[in-house]
């Protein structure tokens, strides 16, 4: 959600998507039609603190809710977020449809998403600028409200998982005196593919691979994101495992530790080995998902 081109005459406005770690274990933060493929209703609230080290640096917090209806064949949910970096804070608020369907061993799912973006910056918060500059707003204070829309499919089974997604349909850019213009365009898409499989090595122990790559269609297909990721399943119990996200130099370490059926709790951490490393000392998240009236049992657990 990171502002950029506030002021500028017909300057886009770019929206950019959150980074998260967690993304492994909460798939609906990536894909609307996510929702409702833990067949249970499923909650989750994570934190994120960007950048340890960095005054001001981004602060992420987070909490979704899906699940199937009486029809398992529909299924809703909800994603609300808030961030707050220097001056600005933001937050989004999006309702989620999904429609599944039997294919193969699995289940093929198509989502839908919908709501708002806001974003308000208050440059009163910063020292030495001139308040009376006429490219910065009358009270010092900048808002914007962004409705918007977006949609995915996603494939799953027992075994494998894929999906693409696109998170925003529309775009805005600056017209200036604060105000903005929506618009689409198929070359500003950014489309997010996520895939993984499970192998078994045994009851006890297993090995969960994973990808994720964020592509953006503008200037000649920019790779914004691109995670390799892998996880060991101990005992359906405790998954150790990290991610390498080739995109920013950073090594993620991973930790989530299931507590019964229905609680569980992770962890993870990304350390800098590019050039953040001289600035940062790294970003955490931690995140908690309960699922309500489980159908998860011992026997027939959810890897996806």
């Amino acid at each position: 959600m990171d502002l950029s081109g506030q002021g500028s005459e017909s300057k886009r406005i770019i929206l950019g998507y959150p980074v998260y770690s967690q993304y492994i274990h909460n798939g609906l933060m990536i894909n609307p039609a996510y929702a409702g493929s833990r067949e249970a209703l499923s909650a989750s609230l994570s934190y994120r603190m960007q950048w340890i080290g960095i005054e001001n640096a981004p602060q992420l917090f987070s909490f979704s809710l899906h699940t199937p209806m009486k029809s398992d064949k529909v299924a809703l949910g909800l994603n609300v977020k808030y961030m707050n970096y220097g001056i600005t804070n933001s937050s989004s608020f999006y309702a989620m449809y999904a429609y599944h369907i039997r294919l193969g061993m699995g289940k093929l799912s198509f989502g839908l998403q919908a709501g708002a973006d806001i974003s308000n910056t208050d440059y009163n918060g910063l020292q030495g600028i001139d308040m009376t500059d006429p490219v910065l707003p009358a009270n010092g204070k900048l808002s914007y409200v962004f409705p918007n829309a977006g949609a995915g499919i996603y494939y799953f089974s027992r075994r494998v998982f894929a999906g693409v997604s696109v998170p925003s349909f529309l775009f805005y850019k600056s017209t200036g005196s604060g105000k903005t213009q929506a618009f689409h365009s198929f070359s500003e898409y950014d489309l997010l593919f996520s895939a993984g499989g499970l192998i078994t090595f045994s009851p006890g122990f297993r090995f969960k691979p994973s990808v994720l790559m964020d592509l953006s269609l503008r200037d000649d297909r920019i790779i914004n994101q691109l995670d390799l990721n892998g996880n060991f399943i101990i005992a359906d119990m405790l998954w150790i495992g990290g991610s390498w996200r080739t995109s920013e130099q950073v090594a993620v370490a991973h930790l989530q530790v299931e507590i019964g059926q229905q609680l569980m709790l992770g962890f993870s951490y990304d350390y800098p080995v590019g050039r953040m490393n001289s600035y940062s000392k790294g970003s955490s998240e931690v995140v908690l998902r309960y699922e309500f009236g489980s159908k998860v049992s011992a026997s027939n657990p959810r890897y996806f």
